[in-house]
């Protein structure tokens, strides 16, 4: 998941008007999301509480349609929301690694 996370981000420091930047923020937005769907439910509730429909909706959005999808929101979501996520995922993975 790291690797999908640290892309988007990188991704996010060039030209976020250009389409095919965008595009590929949403491809890797898409996966990521979709790998955390892949948690069980009380982890995800712990993790990301009630921001997972939101979070699973803005996946469809891209997975089935994401030439519609808004390129202002793609630049809000990279800006506003993943760097929490991946601070949440992180202190996560922290805490479980404490013996």
């Amino acid at each position: 998941m790291r690797w999908r996370t640290e892309v988007v981000v990188d991704y996010g420091t060039g030209d976020v008007e250009d389409q095919k930047t965008i595009d590929a923020i949403c491809m890797r937005l898409s996966a990521g999301i979709e790998v955390l769907a892949g948690l069980d439910d009380a982890t995800r509730g712990r993790l990301f509480g009630d921001s997972w429909p939101q979070m699973w909706g803005m996946r469809n959005r891209i997975a089935h349609g994401y030439l519609l999808v808004s390129p202002a929101i793609v630049r809000t979501t990279l800006q506003r929301d993943v760097p929490g996520i991946i601070g949440d995922i992180g202190r996560a993975i922290a805490g479980s690694l404490r013996l």
